[in-house]
């Protein structure tokens, strides 16, 4: 998120915002998936989060229009 100027309330957005377009279930440290969400400004975002017990942000990034019709489906 800092390294892509992405400020924690738009994460916090998208996830509240957003829905789940993949799923991770044996990834390397855990169960994550990965949510496409819109910020209150209208920013899309992708982001990867653990699953519970313990929800972490992993990594979050704006879709790629080379690899995402919409956000939502790859390509």
């Amino acid at each position: 998120m800092i390294e892509r100027n992405i400020e924690r309330t738009e994460v916090e957005a998208a996830i509240m915002r957003g829905e789940i377009v993949e799923e991770y279930p044996e990834d390397k440290y855990s169960p994550c998936c990965l949510l496409y969400g819109k910020t209150v400004i209208g920013m899309e975002l992708h982001v990867q989060v653990s699953l519970p017990p313990n929800v972490v942000v992993v990594t979050t990034c704006e879709p790629d229009p080379a690899e995402w019709l919409d956000g939502k489906v790859r390509r």
